[in-house]
């Protein structure tokens, strides 16, 4: 981690949803970070001291399951705030990890001026607020899927989930990771992924993976 150049003070979460008078403030107190591709951000069971934005890159939020196995919580998109699952009354812990998946920049604040910045702007609270309950929701989802979906479904799923996160039909993604975000192993993952190419729904050339049929796809998904 380095620190890299200045921030345009409009792109993070935590600009947008502020009110113009606080932007000044802002600038005063947020580092512009810079990760390289596989470098950790934060870690999953450390004391929190401060809230990251993606600014620029892709990053991977993930939690321990098992002794070496991960569960690939969500993927972040730019402009996301990461590290807020750490915010509590209790013991401030980070409860997942965060990793570049690519260069990455960033912008982190402590965690008194987060907080003094929420009392100050009623709509960056609303955004948070709004903002967990969808991942709760989303969490909630992901959580049933494991319990009642099988692993080709939960492939399929975990497919069309990224491809709408890169708005495209073509993306790259290792193996590890989707494993780790359909929640089964490397050696299942590689598997089914050959029954969906053997069925025509998906093309793969290494870590890019093309979807051919979307609507085939949806089908595996019952629930």
């Amino acid at each position: 981690m380095k620190k890299a150049g200045s921030c345009d003070l409009k792109t993070c979460f935590l600009c947008q949803f502020s009110i113009p008078e606080w932007i000044a403030a802002i600038g005063d107190h947020k580092q512009h970070l810079s990760y390289k591709k596989n470098e950790t951000i934060f870690q999953e069971g450390s004391p929190v001291k401060g809230i990251y934005f993606l600014y620029d890159g892709k990053v991977k939020v993930h939690k321990q399951w098992g002794a070496e196995k991960e569960l690939i919580v969500r993927f972040a998109q730019k402009g996301d705030i990461l590290g807020h699952r750490g915010l509590g009354s209790g013991e401030r812990l980070y409860t997942v990890s965060a990793t570049a998946l690519e260069d990455t920049t960033v912008c982190y604040t402590d965690l008194a001026f987060f907080e003094a910045s929420l009392k100050v702007n009623p709509q960056l609270t609303l955004k948070l607020m709004q903002f967990y309950a969808d991942e709760l929701q989303e969490a909630e989802r992901k959580m049933r899927n494991l319990v009642h979906m099988d692993v080709k479904s939960r492939l399929a799923d975990a497919l069309l989930d990224i491809s709408r996160l890169h708005n495209d039909v073509q993306f790259t993604i290792s193996r590890q990771d989707l494993a780790a975000f359909a929640g089964t192993t490397y050696e299942t993952i590689y598997r089914n992924l050959q029954e969906f190419i053997q069925e025509k729904l998906i093309a793969v050339d290494g870590k890019s993976i093309t979807i051919l049929q979307e609507k085939k796809l949806k089908k595996y998904i019952t629930l």
